[in-house]
């Protein structure tokens, strides 16, 4: 019996230390998180409970792999709700082997979080935002998206930087 309980305390103890892995960012430590001037941001924003968000998470794991040796930071931002966060949203991240940082959004009122991350915003998820402050650059794509779609601004935008 010593050794059961034993073993579902370690088990525990193991859930626990990987879900606490997973940061709480309010929308302006992600805004800032996201400024460093030489640096392209792929941002994007979904939850464990959107079927399109979800189907399009290997996407952003192909970008990841794609710019792992660029100066390119793939964000993967949780609206997962509170109760959710962090064990069943740890779980899922790693069920699903995400390969891109997680971190969850800690604001709970759209009204004041939605606007500092972009003004069209109209509140549906998943969204996207790409955006290189050294360049002065942001697109927010509200909808799925693909690697594809992405890799094309990306590209652009890296290019630019090898052509100075």
């Amino acid at each position: 019996m010593k050794k059961v309980i034993f073993s579902c305390l370690i088990l525990l103890a193991a859930i626990c230390t990987k879900a606490q892995q997973i940061p709480a960012f309010s929308a302006d430590q992600v805004i800032h998180y996201t400024s460093s001037k030489d640096t392209l941001y792929i941002i994007n924003f979904w939850a464990t409970w959107c079927a399109p968000c979800v189907a399009e998470l290997p996407e952003f794991d192909a970008l990841k792999k794609r710019y792992a040796n660029q100066p390119v930071k793939v964000l993967l931002v949780s609206l997962d709700f509170k109760e959710d966060y962090p064990y069943k949203l740890a779980r899922f991240v790693e069920k699903k082997k995400l390969t891109p940082e997680v971190v969850w959004l800690s604001d709970t009122n759209p009204n004041v979080f939605i606007p500092k991350i972009d003004n069209s915003w109209q509140g549906s998820i998943p969204a996207t935002v790409v955006v290189h402050p050294g360049k002065g650059y942001k697109k927010f794509i509200e909808g799925s998206i693909s690697e594809r779609q992405i890799s094309k601004i990306a590209d652009k935008l890296l290019q630019d930087e090898f052509d100075k």
